[in-house]
């Protein structure tokens, strides 16, 4: 099916394509649709309602994760882990579970033993943790947002989207199995962090550590959060699309600080300590990263590029067949067209975003210092020692000192888009939610903690995708927004893609 929608980017076609599609099409390699055809979809009898009951009760535990990381709600942790014993006493009976991490241990480690311990083990991955709710939006929820609140065909509150759902319904999947008598063939692993709204150093970076200490050479496959089914969540795409994160881009925070005299603000010098640092920030967003095609770009316009305007396929194809380190008239057209939209300008360069700003207590006070935080998601290479120097040399004022205040994390390796597993998940995506939609590799511009694993040699085939159908792009909001919520219909297709999934990977080669 040849979808001919018009890319939102504001240059004419004639500007951005110095070919015609007639000359493309006879030289250009085979830029067929990829897309998966004729899968058999399958129907999962799942005991929704008391899903429905314990995924509610779930967040009703207010297991957030503050930037003051002194500031950490044990009780909410505690109270959680046993719930989930209650909540789930076959997995408890069957699965080892062992409660790990590095200073707290609060990361959750389940090993369901296969059947043939010869065979690389598989690995699901979710995290416990929430982002926080501000005081100041809490009139903007419909339901509080630690309710559990089932209203009006929706499971509403902090954590149902991002990522207890995840969490439960891997959990409701194995349940389910154990009952039935069900063993895996491979050694499956349930990961379930602690700090992932952090970056993960207390519990995945502790997890995936252990696990290769513990002698794990290769894992088979490796499942984690991303974007859920969205139909228009990629520009220029309203289809209904499922995008299978394979690479991740790095994360870096930095601290920039301006310490100087402060006095009293009937007599300001010259220069202010927040007039510096304001402007050694506009220096650094005029100097932006340049852009790069990464290769996992490349699959996912692979993918996608048949899926889109015809118009436009010279430009996805140049890119999809291109070679790293070079940059084709095409492919620089291409780059000149994803530049128009923040999501996919993204993808191209490393990202600068400033995110906090401090300084002052008082009106008439001149404050003696003042601070920023930016954040930097990084493409491939551009280490925080890069980004360090690539600031320093922006800025250029020795005032104004710079350290890194994250956890640091690279960009890591790219999973196989062509490979058994991805083609396991594109299966069980189209048996649980049809052929009727896209599937497509995607390189993640945000990522979670599931990057301590990627990052190893042990786990490089890491997929990332939230398993939740959205309604619409509205939903998506709810992502550490306002009113976050689960259609409740469709946490039973979730708990349904992970029994099927477990299935499936008894087959993979």
């Amino acid at each position: 099916m040849k979808r001919r929608i018009k890319y939102t980017a504001g240059i004419s076609l004639v500007a951005a394509i110095a070919i015609s599609v007639s000359a493309w099409a006879d030289e250009a390699p085979d830029f067929s649709s990829k897309q998966m055809q004729g899968v058999e979809q399958v129907t999962i009898d799942v005991d929704l309602d008391g899903a429905v009951k314990r995924l509610s009760r779930a967040v009703q535990f207010p297991t957030i994760s503050n930037q003051d990381r002194n500031d950490f709600d044990t009780k909410a942790f505690d109270d959680y882990h046993a719930f989930l014993v209650e909540a789930y006493p076959e997995v408890h009976k069957t699965l080892k579970r062992e409660i790990l991490g590095d200073p707290r241990p609060y990361s959750l480690l389940y090993t369901w033993e296969g059947k043939n311990p010869d065979l690389p083990p598989a690995l699901f991955y979710a995290h416990q943790d929430v982002v926080p709710v501000p005081d100041d939006s809490r009139d903007q929820w419909e339901q509080e947002p630690f309710s559990g609140a089932v209203v009006d065909g929706y499971l509403w509150g902090r954590g149902t989207m991002d990522d207890k759902n995840q969490i439960h319904g891997i959990l409701e999947a194995a349940e389910m199995k154990i009952k039935e008598g069900y063993q895996p063939e491979r050694t499956l692993y349930f990961v379930f962090g602690q700090d992932e709204e952090v970056g993960g150093p207390e519990g995945a970076r502790f997890i995936a550590e252990t696990l290769e200490k513990r002698g794990i050479k290769r894992f088979a496959f490796v499942m984690d959060e991303s974007a859920p089914l969205i139909p228009g969540i990629f520009p220029g795409l309203p289809d209904n699309t499922a995008l299978i994160g394979i690479a991740q881009k790095g994360y870096v925070s930095l601290e920039l600080a301006m310490h100087g005299v402060g006095g009293h603000s009937s007599q300001p010098p010259e220069e202010s300590n927040i007039g510096i640092l304001a402007s050694a920030i506009t220096k650094l967003e005029a100097a932006q990263f340049p852009y790069r095609i990464h290769p996992a770009l490349r699959y996912q316009y692979r993918y996608l590029g048949p899926e889109l305007d015809e118009a436009y396929q010279p430009l996805y194809s140049a890119v999809a067949f291109g070679k790293d380190g070079e940059m084709t008239d095409l492919e620089k057209q291409f780059v000149d067209v994803m530049a128009e939209n923040q999501v996919t300008r993204a993808m191209m360069h490393t990202t600068i975003a400033v995110t906090m700003f401090n300084a002052g207590v008082k009106d008439n006070i001149l404050p003696p210092a003042a601070t920023a935080v930016v954040n930097f998601r990084p493409m491939p290479g551009d280490t925080p020692d890069v980004i360090i120097e690539h600031v320093k040399k922006a800025i250029d004022d020795d005032r104004i000192t710079v350290r890194d205040i994250s956890a640091s994390r690279l960009a890591t390796a790219m999973a196989d888009p062509e490979g058994p597993g991805y083609k396991t998940l594109e299966k069980t995506i189209r048996q649980i939610w049809g052929n009727d939609l896209v599937v497509a590799p995607f390189f993640v511009i945000g990522g979670s903690d599931s990057a301590h694993f990627q990052a190893r040699p042990f786990a490089p085939d890491v997929y990332t995708i939230t398993a939740i159908q959205l309604e619409n792009m509205k939903e998506f909001e709810g992502f550490h927004g306002v009113n976050e919520r689960l259609l409740v219909e469709e946490y039973g297709k979730t708990i349904g893609f992970f029994y099927q999934i477990m299935d499936n990977l008894d087959d993979l080669k």
